[in-house]
C-alpha cells in the first residue's frame, strides 16, 4: 500500500491513479471492441459463405433443369449431338450475375472439358489429374461431388484471372447422368476480404473515437486534480503550517494559537485540541520536573547508604574471611592428630570432608577479597602435579558422596600461569564435580598434551544435563538449589579463565557433563 508523505505526494498518486484506472478502461473497451469485431467477421465470413453457396447451388440446379427440359421438348426432333451444341450455345449466352468470374463449368466423368469460361480453349482436354497449390485434385473430387444424389460443395484454391492470383474458392458440382456430365459453378471468396477490410476501417475509426474520447477525459481529470492541488491543497498546507507553528512558539509563551490565521473549520477543531494538549503537557512537565528532583534527592541518599552496606560487606567478608582460618586451621591439624591415633574412622573421614568443603570456600571468599588488591604473577608450574595434589585433596570428600576418581594424567606437564589461580580452576571443578555426580558413579578428570603450545584439562561426570549453558558461569547462578553452594566457584573460574586467555568449551546431555579447559604453555598475558 502506497503511504503519502505529503498533500502533494497524496495529489501525485491520485493523478496516477486516475490515470491507470483509465488506462485500464481503455484496454477493456478496445478488447471488447477487438472482440467484437472479430465475432462480427467470423458471422460474416459464415454468412457470406453461406449465401454464396446457396447461390451456386440454385444456378447449378437451374441450368440442369433447364438441359433437362431442353431435351425432353427436342429428343424426337433433333439428334443429340445438336441438342448438346443447342444447349452449350444458351448456357454459354446465359448470364445470371455481370461478374466474369461466376460462369458455369461442365466436365464430362473422364475429365475432359465440355465447357467453362476459364478454359475455353481447351475444349475436350483433360483435367482429371490437375492438382491446386495445395495438392487436391480439383476436378476428379468435383466429378467424384457431383455423383452424390444432390452433388456436394468442394473448397479449393484456383487462379482468379480478375487479379491473377490464386485464392480460396468454392465450387458446387451436380452430374447429369444421361449424358454423365458434371455441371457446377464456383465463387471465389476473396469478396469477404474486401468486406472483411470495411469492417476493420470501420473499427479502426471507432477505435480511434473512444482513444479521443478518453484522452479528452484524461486531460480534464488531471486539469482538476492540478486545480484542486493548487487551490486546496495549498489552503489546508498553510493550516497545518500555521499550527506547527503555533507547536514551536507555544515553547517559549503561553499565548494560545490564533485562529484567525486558520482558514477551515475542521483545522480550527484541531488547533484548539492542539492548545489544550500543550498546556496539559506543560502543566505534567513542571509535575514531572518536581518529581524527578524529589526522587534524585531519594536516590543519592539510596546510593549512599547502599555504598556504604556494600562497604560494610565487604568488611564483613574480609574480617570473616581472616577469622575462619585459624579455626579451620585448628580443626584440620585435631582431624590429622585424630586419624593418626584412630585410622579408618567413617566419622573422622565426614568430619574431614566436611571441613575440606569448608577450606574450598575459604580459598574461594579468600580469592575474591584479594584479587582486586593482589598481583597474581605468573612462574612454570607441573600442572600434573598440582592436579594429583588436588584430587588427593578431594579424595576424601569424593567417598563420603560414595564417588570415586578415575584420572588419566599425563606427567611432567608445566605451563606459565600462577599458582593460586590454577589451583581455583582445579578446585572448583572437582568440588562441583563431586556436587553433582550421582552416586555411585566416576568423576573422569584428565590432563594431556593437546599440541606443542596447549595442554587439556577436563572433568566429565555423570550427572544432570545443565539446561542453561550460558548462564552456568554467571553471579550466583545455580541450577540445582537443592545441593548448596553460592553459585561462585564457576564464575571465579570464567574470570581467571578469560584474563588467562584459557578456551572453555561445555559439553552437557542426559548421559554426562564435561568441561574442558585449554590451557597455552607459554601465555605471557599479564593476569
Amino acid at each position: 500500500m502506497l503511504k503519502a508523505k505529503s498533500l502533494y505526494h497524496l495529489i501525485v498518486y491520485s493523478i496516477l491513479f486516475i490515470i491507470m484506472l483509465i488506462s485500464f478502461f481503455t484496454f477493456i473497451i478496445i478488447n471488447n471492441a477487438h472482440e467484437e469485431l472479430q465475432e462480427k467477421i467470423k458471422t460474416l465470413k459464415t454468412d457470406y459463405t453461406n449465401s454464396q453457396k446457396t447461390l451456386i447451388k440454385e444456378h447449378v440446379n437451374y441450368v440442369i433443369n433447364f438441359i433437362d427440359y431442353y431435351y425432353n421438348q427436342n429428343k424426337n426432333i433433333k439428334p443429340i449431338e445438336v441438342i448438346q451444341k443447342d444447349i452449350l450455345d444458351a448456357i454459354e449466352l446465359l448470364k445470371i450475375t455481370k461478374n466474369p468470374n461466376e460462369y458455369i463449368f461442365i466436365y464430362n466423368f473422364d475429365g475432359k472439358v465440355i465447357q467453362s469460361a476459364a478454359l475455353k480453349d481447351t475444349h475436350l482436354e483433360n483435367f482429371i489429374e490437375v492438382v491446386d497449390s495445395n495438392g487436391k485434385k480439383v476436378i476428379k473430387e468435383l466429378i467424384e461431388t457431383s455423383k452424390k444424389e444432390f452433388g456436394g460443395y468442394v473448397d479449393y484454391v484456383w487462379l482468379n484471372p480478375e487479379i491473377n492470383k490464386e485464392t480460396n474458392k468454392i465450387s458446387y458440382a451436380k452430374s447429369y447422368d444421361r449424358w454423365n456430365w458434371t455441371i457446377g459453378r464456383g465463387v471465389y471468396l476473396d469478396e469477404i476480404d474486401k468486406l472483411v477490410q470495411i469492417k476493420e476501417e470501420e473499427y479502426n475509426e471507432k477505435i480511434s473515437n473512444y482513444t479521443l474520447q478518453i484522452t479528452s477525459l484524461t486531460i480534464m481529470l488531471v486539469l482538476y486534480s492540478i486545480f484542486i492541488y493548487k487551490n486546496a491543497t495549498i489552503l489546508i498546507v498553510n493550516d497545518v503550517k500555521e499550527i506547527g507553528k503555533y507547536f514551536k512558539e507555544s515553547q517559549k509563551n503561553d499565548d494560545p494559537i490564533n485562529q484567525n490565521r486558520i482558514i477551515f473549520g475542521e483545522f480550527k477543531v484541531i488547533a484548539n485540541y492542539a492548545t489544550d494538549a500543550m498546556n496539559n503537557i506543560k502543566l505534567k512537565t513542571h509535575m514531572l520536573e518536581d518529581l524527578n528532583k524529589n526522587l534524585e534527592y531519594k536516590v543519592n541518599e539510596k546510593t549512599k547508604e547502599l555504598t556504604n552496606l556494600i562497604e560494610s560487606q565487604k568488611k564483613f567478608i574480609k574480617n570473616s574471611v581472616h577469622e575462619i582460618n585459624t579455626p579451620l586451621s585448628i580443626i584440620q591439624t585435631n582431624i590429622d592428630l585424630l586419624k593418626m591415633k584412630i585410622p579408618n574412622n567413617k566419622y573422622i573421614t565426614n568430619i574431614e570432608s566436611g571441613s575440606k568443603i569448608i577450606q574450598n570456600i575459604y580459598d574461594d571468599l579468600s580469592y575474591l577479597v584479594k584479587r582486586d588488591r593482589v598481583i597474581y604473577k605468573k612462574e612454570y608450574l607441573d600442572f600434573a602435579k598440582i592436579l594429583k595434589n588436588r584430587m588427593d585433596f578431594f579424595d576424601e570428600i569424593a567417598k563420603s558422596n560414595s564417588l570415586t576418581f578415575n584420572s588419566k594424567i599425563e606427567d611432567d606437564l608445566y605451563i606459565k600461569f600462577n599458582i593460586t589461580e590454577l589451583q581455583r580452576v582445579i578446585d572448583n571443578n572437582l568440588s562441583n564435580a563431586i556436587k553433582y555426580s550421582y552416586s555411585d558413579s566416576k568423576i573422569i578428570v584428565e590432563l594431556y598434551y593437546l599440541n606443542d603450545h596447549e595442554i587439556e584439562f577436563s572433568v566429565t561426570t555423570n550427572s544432570k544435563k545443565i539446561e542453561d549453558t550460558n548462564k552456568i558461569f554467571d553471579d550466583f547462578y545455580r541450577e540445582n538449589n537443592a545441593r548448596g553452594g553460592f553459585g561462585l566457584g564457576l564464575k571465579i573460574v570464567k574470570d581467571i579463565c578469560d584474563k588467562n586467555l584459557v578456551i572453555i568449551n561445555l559439553q552437557s546431555n542426559e548421559k554426562e557433563t564435561k568441561f574442558t579447559y585449554r590451557f597455552k604453555i607459554n601465555e605471557n598475558t599479564v593476569t
